[in-house]
């Protein structure tokens, strides 16, 4: 229907008589019909992509570690434990004792050792005494050779028995030292197997402990990815409902798994357990790799449809109103309420800046001043 033009109509004079119907006159007669109006779908303001720096970042997960594990173990035998002063999960000091070992057998070798020594020491000066007496009657003839070189040996002999003695001493001193567990570090104990009353075995594990309570987070990369990545690269640990920890990479692995092709990066969490976190626990991780420059539109501009994305292009302005027209365009990073366009968009194009959702291709809108 044109706008504003008469249309032609058919005017007919009916008359009704007797039961009959008589048509008395019929002409066509213009009629003058008002103008159609389009009414604006929404009043929308207008905005153009820009071009602005992006963060180039690669995401990863990977499990949160100790990042050295040491173990404490016995270092005596067939001594009953007598005492256990640490559990799992308790921090410890380094010297701290952990546990202690019934020590009367090893008192009792100790005395021996020491009364072993002391006789050795007696026999020593003595050995030595007869000794110095050869040596000065060797020149008077009074001792025979024989009996020279025999007094001689003897001192030698009784030199190396004390000898042996304080290394006898010396070992069962230690072995009294070492009934007593001692921490070799500052750090929490992950795990203990330490049992009271048990009788240990030399290089039985007593308790396992995380050195200085410091953790790392072993990230699970492609080969492709790790060739982007290197030491020092700063990097944000997620763990869900936990916390956000901002870490370092320490260093990368020297090989990928043979199985499934992938390497692990190594990054460190200062005070990581001291924001909750605890090893074992499943980590999404950001390494921030730089920025780049990108054609973005903001968030409250985009309508999600059929799984796809789409803005909607403003087309030629008559007056205040425009006609929209539904554009899909492939995303790519995102930054804040920003995201990076791909393909469907150029600089120059003007879009409606929020309420896309509201809209369908070729409404027509009311353009107005944000």
């Amino acid at each position: 229907m044109n706008k504003g033009k008469p249309v032609a109509l058919w005017i007919t004079l009916v008359l009704i008589i007797g039961g009959g119907i008589a048509i008395v006159a019929s002409k066509q007669t213009p009629v003058p019909i008002a103008a159609t109006v389009t009414r604006p779908a929404l009043s929308v303001s207008s905005i153009q992509p820009s071009i602005r720096d992006m963060p180039l970042t690669l995401n990863a997960n990977g499990s949160v570690a100790a990042w050295q594990e040491a173990i404490i173990g016995a270092e005596v035998s067939d001594l009953r434990l007598n005492e256990v002063r640490a559990e799992v999960g308790e921090a410890v000091r380094k010297g701290q004792v952990l546990a202690v070992f019934a020590n009367e057998s090893v008192l009792a070798d100790v005395a021996q050792s020491k009364a072993v020594l002391a006789e050795a020491e007696a026999n020593l000066t003595d050995a030595h005494l007869n000794a110095d007496r050869a040596r000065q009657a060797g020149p008077s003839g009074a001792l025979s050779k024989q009996q020279i070189t025999q007094y001689l040996t003897t001192e030698k002999t009784a030199k190396a028995k004390v000898e042996y003695a304080k290394a006898q001493l010396d070992s069962q001193l230690l072995r009294l030292r070492h009934t007593r567990v001692i921490a070799s570090d500052d750090g929490v104990i992950s795990s203990r197997t330490a049992t009271l009353g048990a009788v240990a075995t030399p290089g039985q594990e007593l308790f396992r402990f995380i050195r200085q309570n410091r953790l790392e987070w072993q990230a699970e990369v492609t080969a492709a990815e790790m060739a982007q990545l290197k030491p020092g690269i700063a990097v944000s640990v997620v763990i869900p409902n936990v916390a956000t920890v901002e870490g370092k990479v320490r260093f990368l692995a020297s090989t990928l798994d043979t199985q499934n092709r992938n390497g692990l990066v190594y990054v460190d969490l200062p005070n990581a357990a001291a924001q909750g976190l605890r090893s074992g626990m499943f980590a999404q991780g950001e390494f921030q790799l730089g920025s780049q420059s990108a054609l973005t539109i903001p968030q409250e501009a985009l309508s999600l449809r059929e799984g796809f994305s789409y803005v909607f292009r403003l087309g030629k302005q008559s007056k205040d109103q425009a006609q929209v027209t539904q554009v899909k365009v492939q995303l790519g990073r995102r930054s804040g309420d920003s995201y990076e366009i791909l393909s469907g968009l150029k600089p120059e194009d003007k879009l409606v800046a929020s309420g896309a959702s509201f809209l369908a291709d070729g409404d027509s809108v009311r353009l107005v001043q944000r």
